[in-house]
This record gives C-alpha cells, structure tokens and sequence, in this order.
C-alpha cells in the first residue's frame, strides 16, 4: 500500500488526459491552490454526487484561488460522458494505470461492505501554490465532504 501524504511533503507532479483527451499537469497549476480529489468510478451516484457538490462550489473554490480536479482510473471517453451527462464543470483526469493514485497514497486495500479489498480510497489532498501538500484526507464521504472541507478552509459563505 502507498505511503499516504501528510501536510508539508511536496505533492507528486502528474500529467494526464482530461475528458477531451487534453493533458492537464498539476505543476501547470504552481502559484494557485488545488483540490486533487481521487474517485473511484465516473457514473456512479457517490461519484456523482461529490462531482455535482464540487460544480456547484466551483466558482466559491476558484474565486478564492482554489482550481479543482478530479481523478479516477476511468478512461477520457467515460470521462467526457460523465461531464455531458451531470453538466460537470470541475478538470476531470484519467488515470488507468493508477500510477498517480499510487503516489497519492488514494489507491490500496480498503473495507467495503466488511471485507478487504483493493481499490480506489475516496481521498482529498489540498496543494498550496508551491505544490505543496496543505491538507490530506482519506477515505472521505462522497455525501457532505465538499461542504465540510469549505468550511475547514475558512471558505464558508456567511
């Protein structure tokens, strides 16, 4: 299992294909923040629920200097799917081979339904504009955590 990252170790650079096929790389992202928030399926109702929370506080996130994106191991043609058919408006990326998720520390067992298995761990790592890693959440809920992590960054609207 991937070592997970704590706050303060530098985040893991990765390029990958986004829905059109386009290479997003975190390091294009230096001098702003980003949520790289790691999901295990496009179309499926948690993924699709944490995707719809995430569009719907993109413009609070990104008017606070936050850019999100989101990774899975799905393949850009599912991907552009999963954006046409929820109107998604968050960066999603492509990681079949699980390398990124790995370096993450977002892939590895897990309990499901009481058994073990291995997987993609629901996670949610925050980078600092120096590509550093400011926060490091494992095995969030789909339901609730886009909300929860506004307001643990000091976000929340009044």
């Amino acid at each position: 299992m991937s070592p997970r990252l704590e706050p303060g170790d530098t985040a893991p650079d990765f390029t990958l294909p986004d829905a059109d096929g386009k290479e997003v790389s975190l390091s294009a992202h230096r001098g702003r923040k980003v949520i790289v928030y790691f999901y295990p399926a496009a179309l499926t109702p948690g993924c699709t629920k944490q995707a719809c929370d995430f569009t719907d506080n993109l413009q609070l996130l990104a008017g606070q200097g936050y850019d999100v994106i989101g990774v899975s191991p799905d393949k850009p043609e599912k991907l552009a799917k999963f954006r046409e058919k929820e109107s998604l408006k968050v960066t999603l990326v492509g990681d079949p081979g699980k390398e990124t998720m790995e370096a993450y520390g977002a892939f590895g067992e897990k309990k499901l339904y009481g058994k073990t298995v291995t997987g993609v761990i629901r996670s949610t790592v925050v980078v600092d504009e120096d590509g550093k890693v400011e926060r490091a959440l494992y095995n969030v809920k789909a339901t609730g955590h886009v909300a929860k992590l506004i307001k643990d960054l000091g976000l929340a609207q009044e």
